[in-house]
């Protein structure tokens, strides 16, 4: 490890440091605009610079200089102050005096640094140079003459969402950013951009002129749109979420966030239920609480009770209604509403062992039946990381457009137990290997043989290190699944046994995507926040808070666990999930066992001790494979439209702008159009 001097302390630095690293090392704060940390080294806005020795006796930028033996790093010296000065003055030459009307002001670096590293006066009079605003799409708003060239956008799009859809046209002062011909930028983590622009070249579109950044309570919160359980902040004023923004969680999400998990924002307020509602001879009316507990307990069903989980509800509204089911004798609970059925007993077995941050390090993986970039486009993102540390990646399904090297084997589940000659080498002979099951696979029976194919190739190996490796995963979509299957939300048959015992009473927890059509003759009491599918079948209606209205705990795919908090208020008449379930109680005549939130989550803790403490689950051992296990049928993708997979999205203005526009190609005029 060399050993260099910064401002007079010495310190060690790892080795292959920068000396801009170095400087941080030292607790000393360098200005950057091109250069971030997840991406690769540009070198070309030269705000950093400082003052080496040995070295030639100019300033030198500090981000693309390694940090090596005996060098002598001054960040504070006059030449250095005069330098940045200087390298601002030719920043602002062309940016124009937009602070007051861009939506960056109050959280732009630009703003930040200009005072802390700029001179006071400018000495430049001439015009100013104006660039043409881009199309980006209908997430990111374009106003190029701010751009400073830093080029962040163009280094995420090829490394990080692996799509060459952002670049620059012509040079020097004429250098303009744009995407391909002005299309849109289609990828699932476009919007990343925004939050990577140092300066208001690129804004939110949908968020555009709503508030300032010092007008908004931030609120720390999960990710509920897929089941990675990225780490969010709510940014909220008054009673609504005016937008969702990513935190950084190395173990998680990076700094990244999907488009959706983004953009749903909009679809909060919008389709709300906010009063309950009864069905009177086929139609929906208004109600009071009271008229719809006491309809409840008309229907007097005793054990005739059954509970099905929606993909979005927290684990404190599972436990609820498990609690409220069983005080009534039944235990007929189901969160996989699209009837898949796999083997629960041990959720080693179904649960993403290697962790999300550890399958960077694979070597060898194979999918089967995921089509990663639409049910996790962080892992997708992540895969990418493994391909370029030379990974090998195998797919098992239709065909879709990878942002990574990959071969496709076919569209059979049946190839998992007759895979080529060279995949199976190329899995036998990895240091690292992994299997990834998404939920297609496991519709197609995948499980058992891929299990098998686990003890085969070794999938759990203890490294030279000591440290254990376990590449044996399972990719859900729901935010809610791990939780579910942890809280006992897993019939042997799946749904379809809810439907065989004929329930006088469903209890359905913001399930939205369930077949209600084989419970047309029981009672549906729906409990959620959107007039989505599960309202339109219900029978009595009970409006509850969305995400960003409780605070909740979740399960993510790997099976760590997070707790989020409560932003706002939910609308009208609607209550948290606890409440009512709790109310509920009190009308069917049993008792739950519980009278507050924190008792509630007590009990539950007591019950799942893995829920009561943040971080990762411990399952046990990977049970051993069935033998002669096979898979069979052709693989289908559930998700059919990435943007409209939850009653948020399909609520959000936004998301369904960027399923006509991006999925479907259909043209959206402006108002001026």
């Amino acid at each position: 490890m060399p050993k260099v001097t910064v401002d007079g302390v010495e310190l060690e630095v790892p080795a292959g440091a920068t000396v801009l690293q170095a400087c941080e090392l030292a607790g000393k704060e360098i200005p950057r605009f091109c250069y971030h940390e997840r991406l690769s080294i540009a070198g070309n806005c030269r705000m950093c610079l400082v003052e080496v020795a040995p070295g030639p006796p100019k300033p030198q930028a500090s981000c693309a200089l390694p940090a090596s033996e005996g060098q002598v790093i001054r960040t504070d010296s006059p030449m250095v102050k005069k330098a940045r000065e200087g390298v601002m003055e030719f920043l602002l030459i062309n940016h124009p005096l937009d602070c007051p009307i861009c939506d960056q002001g109050g959280e732009c670096d630009l703003q930040d640094q200009s005072v802390a590293y700029g001179r006071g006066a400018t000495r430049y009079h001439e015009h100013k140079r104006a660039v043409t605003e881009k199309y980006m799409g209908p997430l990111i708003k374009t106003q190029m003459t701010r751009c400073i060239h830093c080029t962040r956008c163009v280094r995420f799009s090829e490394e990080i969402a692996g799509v060459d859809e952002i670049g620059a046209l012509y040079r020097g002062e004429n250098t303009q950013i744009t995407t391909y011909l002005e299309h849109a930028a289609k990828h699932e983590l476009s919007a990343n951009v925004i939050d990577l622009c140092p300066v208001g070249a690129l804004t939110s579109r949908p968020y555009a002129f709503e508030a300032r950044s010092w007008e908004l309570t931030k609120t720390l919160s999960i990710d509920v749109s897929d089941a990675i359980g990225a780490n969010i902040r709510l940014d909220s004023r008054g009673r609504e979420v005016l937008r969702i923004l990513p935190r950084v969680n190395d173990d998680v999400n990076e700094e990244w966030l999907s488009d959706k998990g983004r953009y749903q924002v909009d679809g909060l307020p919008k389709r709300r239920l906010d009063r309950p509602w009864l069905r009177k001879n086929g139609k929906l009316v208004a109600a009071t609480w009271d008229e719809a507990f006491a309809a409840i307990a008309k229907i007097k069903p005793g054990a005739s009770v059954a509970a099905v989980a929606g993909d979005l509800v927290d684990c404190e509204t599972m436990f609820a209604g498990k609690m409220l089911v069983g005080a009534l004798g039944s235990n007929l609970l189901e969160g996989r509403q699209t009837g898949m059925k796999y083997e629960t007993s041990n959720l080693a077995a179904v649960n993403f062992n290697s962790t999300l941050a550890g399958i960077e390090t694979a070597d060898a993986i194979l999918i089967v039946g995921s089509h990663v970039r639409w049910e996790a486009p962080l892992v997708n993102a992540r895969l990418r990381k493994a391909v370029k540390n030379g990974a090998k990646v195998f797919l098992i399904g239709p065909e879709w457009e990878t942002t990574f090297a990959a071969e496709f084997l076919g569209e059979d589940a049946a190839v998992l137990g007759n895979l080529p000659a060279h995949v199976g080498e190329a899995m036998a002979g990895a240091v690292r290997p992994a299997v990834i099951l998404g939920g297609a696979a496991l519709a197609k029976g995948a499980l058992a043989p891929a299990l098998a194919r686990a003890d085969a190739w070794k999938l759990v190996r203890t490294n030279d290190d000591g440290s254990v490796w376990n590449g044996f995963n399972v990719l859900h979509m729901a935010a809610s699944r791990m939780g579910g299957l942890m809280l006992g939300y897993a019939q042997p048959g799946g749904i379809a046994d809810l439907a065989a015992a004929k329930p006088k009473l469903l209890l359905s927890l913001g399930a939205d995507e369930v077949d209600y059509a084989a419970f047309s003759d029981s009672i549906i009491v729906y409990v959620g926040h959107h007039g989505d599918k599960g309202a339109h079948a219900a029978d009595v209606i009970l409006p509850a808070a969305a995400y960003t209205e409780k605070a909740g705990t979740y399960v993510n795919t790997e099976g760590r666990v997070q707790f989020s908090e409560k932003a706002v208020f939910a609308p009208g008449d609607a209550r948290e999930d606890w409440t009512i379930l709790r109310a509920l109680a009190d009308a069917l005549g049993v008792s739950v066992g519980f009278d507050s939130f924190a008792q509630l989550r007590a009990a539950m803790a007591a019950e799942v001790p893995a829920l009561g403490v943040e971080g990762l689950a411990d399952y046990g051992a990977r049970p051993a494979a069935p033998k002669d296990a096979q898979a069979q049928g052709v693989i289908g993708y559930p998700i059919k439209d990435f943007y409209l997979t939850n009653p948020i999205a399909r609520a959000s203005a936004t998301m369904q702008h960027c399923s006509a526009e991006l999925l479907h190609g259909e043209p959206q005029a402006e108002a001026a159009e």
